[in-house]
């Protein structure tokens, strides 16, 4: 963290961490050197964002250390750093869209109770019938309980039984006000999930194995907020898609900040997904899953400065407009 990001956190000038650090040194309080492996975080962190033109990203660092608890203390070192970077982000006023899972409630986890002040706090994902995923119903009340905020709670499940039942649940006017609440947020927080047998709502059995591999073989790269994505980041048309009671992929779009919590190789897809997308701003990520995107990213530069080298078909005129057509998304009815 530099000078310029302490101050940022603490609301005060550069001149006066600078004075506050020599004061610090002075009187032995603070041991100024260099660490190596913070050193390399920070470098990786800076090609993240340029590889992907992300706002900002946070890196939870490798542990030394990969014998027994280590994948415990890998994780909750990545709800440290996801709590800090929530707070990093929030502001007075502000409102705040929790989505699920273990990542999101790490973060709760490792809140201090330092209340902001008119904060509203909203379900993103409807409630769920199983202890297998941290519902979003329980990631909302935590994060919410610590900031002293506002909670509003999605009163409907996140998945229904049928596409008629999710369609007469929505349409029913408290519901609707709560998912009309989640197309104007100011900052959602998520996770992504893999498109593997294991993923939660497999385990979870909110879909079936069928479902998966069907999604899969269509193209599926991705869960965000119980639905598929494909590599581009757009949603499906795969089932259960059409069940879902969730804030819609646009919804996340269109929030000011937008930061996603994800560690785990079996990731990596799923969250090239989120970042093309469109869902992701600031990332928080583990150390390997970022080294991993960032030698994606590299690749994807590669290819591109390599197609930039080909001649210019004559009298293509079209060839020499540079960067890409913006990319039409599918309109979603609200």
């Amino acid at each position: 963290m530099t000078q310029h990001d302490i101050a940022k956190r603490l609301n005060v000038a550069r001149s006066t961490v600078v004075n506050f650090l020599r004061e610090a040194r002075e009187l032995g309080i603070v041991d100024i050197r260099v660490d190596g492996n913070s050193l390399s975080s920070s470098n990786l962190a800076a090609q993240l964002k340029d590889a992907f033109g992300l706002e900002d990203v946070y890196i939870a660092r490798k542990l030394a250390n990969s014998g027994d608890g280590a994948e415990e203390e890998s994780l909750r070192q990545l709800g440290r750093i996801g709590a800090t970077a929530m707070r990093d982000l929030l502001k007075p006023g502000d409102k705040l869209g929790i989505a699920w899972g273990v990542p999101v409630q790490t973060i709760g986890d490792h809140l201090t109770y330092n209340p902001i002040e008119d904060v509203r706090v909203y379900q993103m994902i409807g409630s769920i019938n199983t202890d297998l995923i941290p519902a979003s119903e329980k990631c909302t009340v935590d994060i919410a309980t610590k900031l002293g905020a506002q909670c509003f709670t999605l009163h409907a499940p996140a998945l229904a039984s049928t596409p008629d039942i999710a369609d007469i649940l929505t349409a029913e006017p408290t519901i609707a006000a709560q998912m009309d609440a989640l197309r104007h947020l100011d900052l959602v927080v998520a996770s992504i999930g893999s498109v593997a047998d294991t993923t939660p709502m497999a385990v979870a059995k909110m879909l079936t194995l069928k479902e998966l591999g069907a999604a899969r073989r269509a193209g599926a790269a991705g869960i965000l907020c119980c639905r598929f994505i494909n590599a581009d980041g757009e949603r499906m048309e795969a089932s259960p898609n059409d069940r879902v009671i969730a804030a819609e992929p646009e919804a996340i779009r269109r929030a000011k900040r937008r930061l996603l919590i994800v560690d785990g190789e079996d990731r990596l897809d799923a969250t090239l997904a989120a970042i093309r997308g469109g869902y992701v701003t600031h990332l928080c990520v583990g150390e390997t899953l970022a080294s991993m995107l960032v030698a994606k990213g590299a690749t994807k530069s590669s290819a591109a400065q390599s197609g930039s080298e080909q001649p210019e078909p004559p009298g293509d005129s079209m060839a020499r407009l540079s960067g890409r057509p913006e990319r039409k998304r599918k309109q979603t009815a609200h």
